[in-house]
């Protein structure tokens, strides 16, 4: 994303005297030798076709002992190539295993340590399990020899640590300046970790800091005047942009972004995604009107999201985790996509809020406070939730749990130590899943209710898989569930289950596919007989309903379905009648800094309609470029007037109504830019 790890590794080749050593009378007859093959696999490794250098290190595995060093060598110089061709889970494994193979104490084999620890934080940060990236990265550190290895190793740890562990990235920036005053860096390597400081500073409030960091990340990649402009010059001047905004200075921060080139497209547009939606608020995230981030990422050829990244989150780091998980979700028509040149396609930014349209509440916390009522009925009481730092409360949470464990290893309390820790963020994925296992066990054994169970054993099995973000391997992963006795006689269980399928797929089929299966999925909580009409869940599950309904232009289902759930359908989009406008402001709502600087964009627009035709509570969701025209976007409906709508109190007259407005200049100004 912002960074590839990997190639910034030391450029030598290991050694391979005594290294490789033949399966002999088993190995099939070969007309090369085992170096001879391993040769030529390193040598595709730098080429295009992975699928070549895949099939080269496959043939290379097939002539080396099970067990051995040399399969432990092969398997983790395969792993880097299965990762390349979206292969995560298979990466993954390959790099555990060749690991598990390399001898410790063998210093000739830190290289293809550091490598299998690179590529395990690579497809952690890849998919956006930060806690992973941090505990992989970590051990890459530790076990480099190279000071470019080291420095490599640090580069990407401290991507992830801003947004889990704040102190422990300085810490990280601290170690790499002392690294760095003993080599000459190239410029553009100086400027990444300037970049990484930059990052660091405004998501910790340093915002004077961070400027200056960001101004000497531009510096060290040539000045704003530079002839040639890359994307990590774009994104250099893009933090420089933010750092500017969020100290008051809005026209130097204008000028930053003028010189990313976004929203300065001489031909077409960059316009927004078919499947573009922001968050909901609530949720298990937690997420709340106030936060706001601004996540980059990358589009594909054919239209969907390859890489998200969070950038800066006034929320918290779990916060831009959350936004940049949105992200993952969105795509354009490929047709689209590829008229748009390849530099705008790339490290793309966008300022983002959650949408209160249909505010929902957290499938976890339910489960949660089923499992903590039924730990307080057996007389066990669970720690409160920290509330500082997660990192700094990491150490007492392993405490606790190694206490508990020596204790009564299979006991309720043990049980709860886990529960305490698998909740902090800071935990790795690949742990997480362990300690959900051996949770789920400990339930099972001591008859916990179903609902209880479910706190480990969804996110245990969630967790168990990398790729995740795959078309459709969420669905099938949790799908079994609903199926298992356990779960399908409850229907608190079940219910929590078809919930959580449709919450957390992430699918990249078409828009009519994904909508058709989640709303069969979640008529099946809706219509339990088994659940009060009341029920959280059930209500849930129509309120889903129905913002998928609103989503596919099927108002009077969207008001039926929310009327049946109890609460009161104000939202504007699934009205009778949404108030309709009587006034709105004319050109003078195209803010003159964009102008004068040659921007176009657009922004999403969320606000309620009071009785009085008033618009009140408007915020900007979506904005491109970030912060450019999200002030323009909201004062526009400020200026805007509704018709009067009757309520008995006098109240609101429609909430949460969402505008796209895009901005764009006349051909002439286009031409000049």
């Amino acid at each position: 994303m912002r960074i590839k790890t990997i190639a910034l590794l030391g450029a030598g080749v290991l050694a391979m005297a005594g290294g490789l050593v033949p399966v002999g009378a088993q190995t099939p007859p070969s007309t090369t030798t085992i170096q001879q093959d391993f040769d030529a696999a390193t040598a595709l490794d730098a080429k295009p076709d992975r699928a070549a250098s895949l099939a080269a290190w496959e043939k290379l595995e097939a002539r080396t002992k099970p067990g051995s060093r040399s399969r432990g060598i092969v398997l983790v110089r395969k792993a880097p190539t299965l990762f390349a061709l979206n292969r995560a889970d298979e990466s993954v494994k390959a790099a555990r295993a060749g690991l598990a193979l390399l001898p410790a104490d063998d210093a000739s084999l830190a290289e293809d340590r550091t490598r299998a620890f690179l590529i395990l934080g690579q497809v952690a940060t890849d998919t956006l399990d930060y806690a992973g990236a941090v505990t992989a990265l970590q051990q890459a550190e530790a076990s480099a020899i190279s000071t470019a290895d080291k420095l490599g190793a640090m580069l990407s740890l401290v991507t992830a640590q801003i947004f889990i562990d704040p102190t422990a990235a300085a810490a990280t920036l601290a170690r790499s300046d002392a690294l760095v005053g003993t080599v000459k860096l190239e410029k553009s390597v100086a400027a990444r970790f300037a970049r990484e400081r930059t990052l660091l500073k405004l998501n910790t409030g340093d915002i004077a800091g961070a400027r200056a960091s960001a101004l000497q990340a531009i510096r060290l990649l040539g000045g704003l005047e530079t002839d040639k402009v890359d994307i990590m010059d774009a994104s250099a001047r893009s933090d420089a942009a933010i750092a500017y905004l969020l100290s008051g200075n809005a026209d130097e921060a204008r000028r930053y972004m003028a010189y990313t080139g976004a929203g300065r497209m001489v031909k077409g547009s960059f316009d927004p995604a078919a499947e573009m939606r922001s968050p909901d608020c609530g949720g298990d995230a937690g997420l709340k009107p106030q936060d706001v981030a601004v996540v980059e990422f990358n589009i594909a050829s054919d239209g969907t999201i390859d890489q998200a990244a969070p950038i800066y989150a006034a929320g918290g780091g779990q916060v831009a985790l959350e936004f940049a998980r949105a992200v993952k979700g969105w795509s354009w028509p490929a047709e689209k996509v590829q008229a748009i040149p390849a530099f705008y396609r790339y490290h793309v930014r966008v300022e983002m809020r959650c949408s209160t349209a249909f505010e929902r509440p957290s499938i976890d916390d339910g489960l949660d406070d089923v499992l903590e009522q039924w730990l307080s009925s057996k007389g066990v009481t669970v720690a409160p939730a920290p509330t500082g730092s997660q990192a700094a409360a990491l150490a007492g949470q392993r405490a606790e749990l190694a206490s508990a464990t020596a204790q009564s290893p299979n006991g309720l309390r043990t049980l709860a130590a886990i529960y305490r820790l698998t909740n902090n963020p800071t935990v790795a994925r690949e742990e997480r899943a362990a300690l959900a296992a051996r949770a789920l066990a400990i339930a099972v054994a001591n008859d916990a209710p179903p609902s209880a169970r479910l706190t480990f054993d969804l996110p245990g099995r969630v967790d168990a898989v990398t790729d995740i973000w795959r078309p459709g391997v969420f669905e099938r992963t949790l799908t079994p569930m609903v199926s298992e006795p356990v779960y399908a006689n409850d229907p608190q269980a079940r219910a929590a289950i078809r919930l959580m399928m449709v919450d957390g797929a992430v699918a990249r089929t078409r828009k009519s596919e994904k909508n058709d299966t989640a709303i069969v999925t979640l008529r099946q909580v809706a219509d339990d007989k088994a659940l009060k009409p009341n029920d959280p869940l059930r209500v849930g599950a129509l309120i889903r309903i129905a913002s998928i309904e609103e989503r596919n232009g099927e108002i009077d289902a969207a008001r039926a379905t929310f009327a049946s759930s109890g609460l009161t359908a104000n939202q504007c989009a699934i009205m009778d009648a949404p108030p309709k406008m009587v006034s709105q402001p004319g050109s003078e709502a195209f803010p003159m800094e964009a102008m004068r600087w040659g921007f176009e964009g657009w922004t999403q627009v969320q606000f309620d309609i009071g009785a009085d035709g008033n618009v009140i509570n408007q915020r900007a969701l979506l904005s491109y470029p970030p912060f450019i025209f999200s002030e323009a976007g909201t004062k526009f409906f400020t200026k805007a007037k509704y018709a009067k709508t009757y309520r008995p109190d006098g109240g609101l007259g429609c909430g949460a109504t969402t505008t796209r407005i895009k901005f764009m200049l006349p051909d002439s100004a286009r031409r000049g830019s």
